[in-house]
């Protein structure tokens, strides 16, 4: 997944394991991780008047709900899970792709897809996967229904393509309808749910035809002059994703990936260097809203990068802003460098990932933490380890990162702030990766006035504290600052 944001997320810059058939090798078709255009998009500028807010009530309720929420994870599997590359690029015909051990890119595409017919992830396990999201403190989960390949975790009615297909050896698991499985599991959990479904499909002889050979990540033909096959992807397209809103439970969140496939008449300035297809490519993002919502009531839309009423919140990718949003906005960050599975992949550590998800719920965003599991249908050690130390200083801490508001300065050197209402403030220190012990005092920036309680949040001590020209100045005691040192950050409650 490498994408998007058009005028929405601009701003927010102001802010392969081997196949035998593949021979891919261990690194194969890794191209660069950021897709040149979500590159584009995260380093231009914009408002954030182009966002649109929800009109429909239920979904402005779920919206400010969503926003509470604070983290989630998104999890990516498909063919590129057994070869153990970057998800479905090294498909697209684009100068910047590679494709490490081949010289012959229909070769390289004819392997690629047959891996469906070694696709076998025996040690998928829904409950267990379900039970590491809950642990994590992760408050909803983003399962991948279809990557750009076209592959379906999911039994869809309307292609072959899928895991659930007899030539697939995963078929005959009773499992075998991986996105169903995922989804249940989660929801037991207490988690909210969403999908990931890509617009684009690169196996469909709807958007590409073998008869002319794809030149990018486009349609391989024209659409005006083969107007009936462009229907037939448009019906595709919509009939894949009604059984996906209307087959799968509960859905909370429809998150739509590939925005060059969009309207003629939403492409700016900002995206035309790389949404060069002249002709338009609108899907009824309004007829798929209307349908999904008649069946899931509320259920937030995200059609990335494309800015309009079908974005309900925007999703800057491997970026946070600068400052705190005025609207609602979900940071879609990796763990490790790919959103898939790769061997060898260099994982962030615990403290990195809690200081990331400070950093961003400070400013108001969400964080959503990509992973993805191997071809076996099992998540890395450090995967599991990861989840568990920021579940475990979630539970301790989550008082000041779960249904927050971000407040003045933000963030302010090593401290960032969080608030509830208007009498409670959170000072959150992030010591350094070589940091030996927390200074003696720190300096709380905020204008709460009157007779203030300060408080090690992880233990609920009372601390010395006192006002002073600019905030407030909290003592910590010397026999506790090297031992907080070793924490991924430490927080500081300050309450009327």
């Amino acid at each position: 997944m490498n994408y998007k944001l058009i005028i929405a997320f601009l701003l927010l810059s102001v802010l392969v394991s081997n196949s035998s058939n593949a021979q891919t090798g261990n690194n194969a078709s890794v191209p660069p991780k950021d897709d040149p255009l979500a590159v584009k998009l995260t380093q231009n500028l914009s408002e954030t008047d182009t966002y649109v807010w929800p009109r429909d009530p239920k979904v402005m309720e779920n919206l400010k709900k969503w926003q509470g929420y604070k983290f989630g994870l998104l999890i990516h599997m498909g063919l590129y899970s057994e070869l153990g590359i970057v998800e479905s690029w090294a498909l697209c015909p684009e100068d910047w792709i590679t494709r490490d051990g081949y010289d012959d890119y229909y070769k390289f595409c004819n392997d690629y897809r047959n891996t469906k017919t070694k696709f076998n992830p025996v040690n998928f396990d829904p409950e267990k996967w379900a039970k590491m999201f809950k642990t994590s403190g992760a408050k909803y989960m983003i399962y991948s229904s279809k990557h750009h390949d076209g592959f379906c975790l999911f039994d869809s009615k309307y292609t072959d393509f899928k895991v659930t297909d007899k030539g697939c050896p995963f078929s005959i698991n009773p499992k075998s309808n991986v996105l169903k499985e995922v989804l249940d599991a989660t929801r037991k959990e207490g988690l909210a749910t969403g999908i990931y479904f890509s617009k684009p499909d690169w196996n469909t002889p709807y958007f590409w035809w073998s008869y002319y050979p794809p030149k990018d990540r486009n349609p391989s033909y024209d659409i005006t002059k083969h107007p009936d096959r462009w229907k037939k992807y448009i019906e595709f397209t919509q009939n894949q994703l009604n059984e996906l809103t209307t087959e799968y439970g509960k859905v909370d969140i429809l998150w739509l990936d590939g925005c060059w496939v969009r309207p003629l008449n939403t492409i700016n300035k900002n995206v035309e260097e790389f949404c060069k297809y002249p002709y338009d490519m609108d899907i009824n993002m309004k007829l798929i809203s209307e349908k999904a919502r008649a069946k899931q009531p509320g259920m937030l839309v995200v059609d990335r990068w494309v800015q309009g009423e079908y974005e309900d919140y925007l999703t800057p990718e491997q970026k946070t802003p600068k400052k705190a949003l005025p609207v609602p906005w979900e940071s879609c960050i990796t763990m490790g460098g790919a959103w898939g599975w790769v061997k060898n992949d260099n994982y962030k550590s615990s403290k990195e990932l809690v200081q990331l998800l400070v950093n961003i719920v400070a400013k108001g965003g969400n964080l959503l933490l990509g992973v993805g599991p191997n071809g076996k249908g099992d998540f890395e050690p450090k995967v599991y380890e990861n989840l568990s130390m920021l579940g475990k200083w979630l539970q301790i801490n989550g008082e000041a990162i779960y249904e927050t508001n971000p407040v003045e300065p933000f963030l302010d050197g090593k401290v960032a702030y969080t608030a509830k209402g208007d009498k409670v403030i959170y000072a959150i220190y992030m010591p350094s990766k070589d940091e030996n012990e927390l200074p003696a005092e720190i300096i709380v920036r905020t204008n709460l006035q009157g007779k203030l309680k300060a408080t090690l949040l992880s233990s609920n001590l009372k601390l010395s504290s006192k006002t002073v020209d600019d905030g407030v100045k909290i003592a910590i005691p010397g026999n506790l600052r090297s031992g907080l040192a070793k924490q991924e950050a430490v927080v500081f409650k300050l309450s009327k």
